[in-house]
C-alpha cells in the first residue's frame, strides 16, 4: 500500500487551488462538499468560477499563484492544465509545506483524491493508486445503486444517539444494538415515517436492548482451512467479524487474521512440533477467562478444528466451566492439496477407504496399522510427517509396502508460496532432506500428482 487512507479534518481549514479551467472547476466540485475555506488563484477563470465566488463558495484571486499563497493551508491542487504552470506551484507548496496534489500527475502528488460515494456522514473512498481509475470509477457506480440514499439520515441521528447508547455495556451489547439500528429497526422505521420516526425507533429500541439479560460469553472453533482466506466459509467470516477475541494457531495465515474485527484482541497460541509451544493447559484458560468476561471468543485453528486439532480438551474445558460453544468446520489441507494435484482420495478400484494419521503423537512417533496401509493401493493423508518420514518409510517397507509406492507432499496448501513435490515411499527421507521444506508439508501417501505420474522422483511441479 503505497497511499494511506485517511479521513482528513476540513472544517474551517484552508484549500487551496491553482488554476481557473475544466480541471480546476472538476476538483472544486468535489471540494466544495467539505465545510473547507476554498482559494482558488486564477489570472483567467472560468464563468462558472466566477460564479461561485460571487455566490460566496469560493474565494477567487485573479492573478497567478505566488509564494506565500499556500501557506497554512490543509491541501494543495494544481490544477492549471500547463505542466510548466503546475510544476511552479507544486513547488511553491512544497516549500510552504502543504500536501500537494498535482491532478494527472501521479508520481508529483504527495496525495491522491480518491473517487467517493457519498452519503453523508458516510463516505466510501475508493482508491487504486492510480493504476486503474476505470475500475475505481465502476466500484463507485456500483456502490451507489447498492446503498439507500437514506443511509446517510440514519447515520446523522445515529449519531446524535451515541450519548445515550453508551448506557449499554461496551462490547457486543453496544454492536447488537446498533447492528439492529441500522440493519433493521432504522430502515423499517425511515420507510414508515420518514426521518422524523428514526428518534422514537432509537428510544424503544434501546429501551428493548437495556432490559435485556447481559449475553453470556460463547466460545466458536473455527477452522480456517489451509491457508487461503477465500477456501473460508461465510460462516467462519462471519464469526470472525462478530468476534471480541480471536485466539489464533501457529498456521493461520496473517491474510485470515486480517478478516477479524480491527477492535477484536488477537492472540496467538501456536504450537510448533519440536519446538516453542503455548501449553494446551494455557490455552484452555484463556478461553475460559475470555468467555467469562462475557466476550464472544473465536478459537482459529488451521484445517479443519476436528482434525489433530485437540479440539475434544478444549470443548472440554468449555464444559467443564459452563461456558456455551459451537463448531464451524473448515476445509482440510488434505482436501485442497488432492485438489491440488487433480487426484481424488478414494476411486473406484484402487481404495474405498482413506486414512488422515499423524507422524507423531505425545508419545513421539505414532504407531499405527502398517499391515494395512503397506497394502497396494492404499491411501494416506500423513500430517506432521516431515520429522518422522524415516520412520514412516521403515515401518511401511517392514510390513511389506513397495517401494515405488507413490508419494506427494504439498507444502504450504492452498498459499502463494505452495510448493508440490514428487518423489516415493523408498527416495522419501532422502527427498525431504533435497527439497529443504521450511514451511508446513502434508504427505499425501498413495498418490502422486496428476500430470506427474510418468516422471522421475522429487519433480517440483508446478500445477
Amino acid at each position: 500500500m503505497k497511499h494511506f487512507p485517511i479521513f482528513l479534518a476540513m472544517e474551517g481549514r484552508r484549500l487551496v487551488v491553482s488554476g481557473g479551467g475544466e480541471a480546476a472547476l472538476a476538483k472544486l466540485r468535489l471540494l466544495m462538499k467539505t465545510e473547507a475555506e476554498i482559494t482558488v488563484y486564477a489570472e483567467k477563470a472560468c464563468a462558472e468560477l466566477h460564479s461561485l465566488a460571487e455566490a460566496g463558495k469560493i474565494t477567487l484571486v485573479p492573478r497567478p499563484m505566488q509564494a506565500g499563497d499556500a501557506a497554512g493551508a490543509a491541501l494543495f491542487y494544481a490544477a492549471n492544465d500547463l505542466e510548466a504552470e503546475d510544476a511552479r506551484v507544486t513547488a511553491i507548496a512544497h516549500t510552504e509545506g502543504v500536501l500537494s496534489n498535482w491532478v494527472d500527475n501521479l508520481g508529483a502528488s504527495q496525495f491522491i483524491t480518491p473517487a467517493i460515494v457519498d452519503r453523508d456522514p458516510v463516505t466510501v473512498a475508493i482508491g487504486t493508486e492510480g493504476a486503474a481509475p476505470v475500475l475505481a470509477r465502476a466500484i463507485k457506480a456500483d456502490l451507489e445503486e447498492r446503498l439507500p440514499r437514506a443511509l446517510g439520515t440514519l447515520a446523522r441521528i445515529g449519531k446524535s444517539f451515541r450519548t445515550l447508547a453508551e448506557a449499554l455495556p461496551m462490547g457486543r451489547a453496544r454492536r447488537a444494538f446498533w447492528s439492529e439500528y441500522y440493519f433493521k429497526a432504522g430502515p423499517q422505521a425511515f420507510d414508515a415515517e420518514g426521518a422524523e420516526g428514526l428518534k422514537p425507533a432509537l428510544d424503544a429500541l434501546l429501551d428493548t436492548h437495556l432490559k435485556k439479560t447481559p449475553d453470556a460469553g460463547h466460545v466458536t472453533f473455527v477452522g480456517a482451512g489451509p491457508g487461503d482466506p477465500e477456501l473460508l466459509t461465510l460462516k467462519a467470516r462471519r464469526a470472525l467479524h462478530e468476534a471480541d477475541v480471536v485466539i489464533h494457531d501457529r498456521l493461520v495465515t496473517p491474510e485470515i487474521l486480517e478478516l477479524a474485527r480491527r477492535e477484536a484482541e488477537i492472540i496467538d497460541a501456536g504450537k510448533e512440533g519440536f519446538g516453542p509451544s503455548t501449553p494446551q493447559e494455557d490455552i484452555d484458560a484463556m478461553l475460559v477467562e475470555h468467555a467469562r468476561a462475557g466476550h464472544h471468543v473465536v478459537r482459529l485453528k488451521s484445517g479443519d478444528a476436528t482434525i489433530f486439532g485437540r479440539l475434544d480438551e478444549e470443548i472440554d474445558a468449555c464444559t467443564g466451566a459452563g461456558i456455551a460453544y459451537s463448531v464451524i468446520p473448515g476445509i482440510t489441507s488434505t482436501s485442497a492439496a488432492v485438489a491440488t494435484i487433480g487426484q481424488s482420495l478414494t476411486r473406484r478400484g484402487r481404495n474405498s477407504a482413506v486414512r488422515l494419521i499423524t507422524g507423531h503423537d505425545v508419545k513421539g512417533y505414532a504407531e499405527q496399522d502398517w499391515r494395512a496401509l503397506a497394502r497396494p493401493g492404499e491411501v494416506a493423508a500423513i500430517y506432521m510427517g516431515k520429522k518422522s518420514a524415516r520412520f514412516l518409510q521403515g515401518r511401511l517397507m517392514m510390513h511389506g509396502a513397495a517401494a515405488a509406492t507413490p508419494i506427494t507432499l504439498v507444502e504450504n496448501v492452498s498459499r502463494p508460496d505452495q510448493r508440490v513435490l514428487a518423489t516415493t515411499l523408498a527416495a522419501l527421507p532422502h527427498d525431504l532432506d533435497q527439497a529443504a521444506l521450511s514451511g508446513p508439508a502434508l504427505i499425501l501417501y498413495g498418490l502422486a500428482p496428476r500430470d506427474a505420474l510418468a516422471r522421475v522422483p522429487l519433480q517440483e511441479i508446478t500445477l
